[in-house]
């Protein structure tokens, strides 16, 4: 029996918003062999959907793309 795994996580950063999908998603679209499926979406808010088979995959995907985020965010701030 093999279980999936998913996430969907919102993220608001106001006028920011579309800049940092811009730039965290070029990052994802650049990275097709990711063993963990993830789409970076953007509606006026990113909206990140990850799917995997193995729950530290989708863990270790979502973490890395939240602190591409924060990465994104502080140095937009600046």
């Amino acid at each position: 029996m093999t279980l999936n795994f998913s996430a969907k996580i919102t993220i608001d950063a106001k006028d920011k918003s579309k800049a940092i999908h811009d730039s965290v998603n070029t990052d994802n679209e650049f990275y097709p062999e990711n063993p963990v499926k993830t789409l970076i979406e953007f509606d006026e808010k990113i909206v990140i959907s990850v799917e995997s088979e193995h729950l530290a995959h989708l863990r270790a995907n979502l973490n890395s793309t939240l602190r591409l985020i924060q990465a994104s965010y502080d140095s937009i701030n600046q």
